[in-house]
């Protein structure tokens, strides 16, 4: 194999090694962000359960007259 190939297949394998390397970081990034967004999401579903639970204690029941009858 001539020397010039060899270079050219070294070059290779070490842009290579490079973008492995960042695509690892990434996916760490991502699956740091998802695992937020879950925590996030799941705060977000506590507060409308609790939400819900007091607007159907302050909604009268549709079969109960006004007030004033």
């Amino acid at each position: 194999m001539s020397e010039d190939r060899m270079i050219e297949l070294e070059s290779r394998l070490a842009w290579q090694d490079d973008l492995l390397d960042q695509l690892n970081q990434t996916v760490a990034r991502q699956e740091q962000r998802i695992s937020e967004l879950e925590k996030y999401l799941e705060l977000l579903s506590e507060r409308y359960r609790g939400l819900s639970e007091t607007v159907e204690s302050l909604t009268p029941p549709e079969d109960s007259a006004p007030p004033h009858y």
